[in-house]
C-alpha cells in the first residue's frame, strides 16, 4: 500500500524572502486571534454603553435645567399678564376721571338728581351714563318701590322716557328681593 500524505509538513514553514535573505513567518494560533478580536469587541461595546450613559445623563440634566427655566419664564409671563390688566385697569380709570374733569358741572347735577329721586328701601347696583341715556340696575324689597322710583325719574322734570327694562324676584333668598334695570334720558 502506498500512503501519499498531501498536508504540509508541520515543521516546515513557509519561507519568504530573497535568494540571499530567508525569513520565515512563525506559526499562528486561530484561537488567540479569536480571543483577542472578543475582548477588544466587548471594550468597544462597553465603551460605547459608557458614551451613550454619559450621553443620557447630559441631555437629563438640559431637560431638568429647561424644564427649570420653563417654569421661571411662566411665572414672569403670568406677572406681565397681571401688569398688563392693572395697565389696562388704571387707563379705564384715567379714562373716567378724564371724562369727570371734561364736565364737572354736568356729572355733578347729574348725580344730585338722580340721588334726590332714590327711595329709602332700594338699592342702586349699577349705573350707566352715555350720552345723555342712562341705565340703572339695582334691588328693592318690594315692586312698590320700583314704581316709586319711576314715577319720582319722571316728576323730578330731569330724567325723560323712563322706561322698565326688567324686573325679577328672587325666591332663594330669605327676605326675596326684586331685582330690576330701568333705562332714561338725562336732561339737563
Amino acid at each position: 500500500m502506498i500512503k501519499i500524505n498531501l498536508a504540509p509538513d508541520r515543521g516546515r514553514r513557509r519561507k519568504v524572502g530573497f535568494k540571499g535573505i530567508k525569513l520565515s513567518l512563525p506559526a499562528f494560533n486561530l484561537g488567540v486571534l479569536f480571543g483577542v478580536v472578543y475582548l477588544a469587541l466587548l471594550v468597544c461595546i462597553g465603551l460605547y454603553w459608557w458614551f451613550l450613559m454619559s450621553t443620557k445623563v447630559s441631555l437629563t440634566a438640559d431637560i431638568d435645567r429647561a424644564n427649570r427655566d420653563l417654569a421661571t419664564l411662566k411665572a414672569q409671563i403670568g406677572q406681565e399678564s397681571k401688569v398688563r390688566d392693572l395697565a389696562n385697569e388704571l387707563r379705564k380709570r384715567v379714562d373716567v376721571i378724564e371724562a369727570i374733569t371734561k364736565a364737572p358741572a354736568q356729572k355733578i347735577q347729574l348725580v344730585e338728581a338722580f340721588a334726590s329721586v332714590i327711595p329709602n328701601d332700594l338699592w342702586v347696583t349699577g349705573f350707566e351714563e352715555r350720552s345723555g341715556q342712562i341705565k340703572v340696575t339695582g334691588s328693592a324689597f318690594s315692586p312698590t318701590a320700583i314704581a316709586d322710583f319711576m314715577a319720582n325719574l319722571r316728576s323730578s322734570g330731569k330724567f325723560k322716557e323712563v322706561d322698565l327694562v326688567v324686573t325679577r324676584r328672587d325666591l332663594a333668598r330669605p327676605a326675596p328681593l326684586v331685582t330690576f334695570e330701568v333705562t332714561c334720558r338725562y336732561e339737563s
